[in-house]
């Protein structure tokens, strides 16, 4: 199972390369014909493979640092002030 899991979603037909409780469950039941609850791929997942809840990070596509780092430095410190 490690290993089908390890290949990635992507690999397992689902456009976003990110792991669900449902999707696991599916793939479980792909490879093996077995149906889990939510919980029993919980524990599939933190038990016996040692997974942890990870989240991805969420960015703009457009993010723009160096406006970023001028927000901060310029914009923040004067509406800091205002409170």
């Amino acid at each position: 199972m490690r290993t089908a899991l390890e290949q990635g979603a992507q690999a397992h037909g689902f456009e976003a390369d990110l792991w669900t409780l449902e999707r696991v469950g599916l793939v479980v039941e792909r490879v093996t014909g077995v149906s889990l609850s939510r919980a029993s791929v919980w524990r599939l997942l933190t038990s016996r493979l040692g997974w942890s809840l990870q989240r991805p990070e969420r960015r703009a596509v457009k993010r723009d640092g160096s406006e970023i780092a001028r927000w901060t430095a310029h914009e923040w410190p004067r509406i800091k002030k205002g409170r």
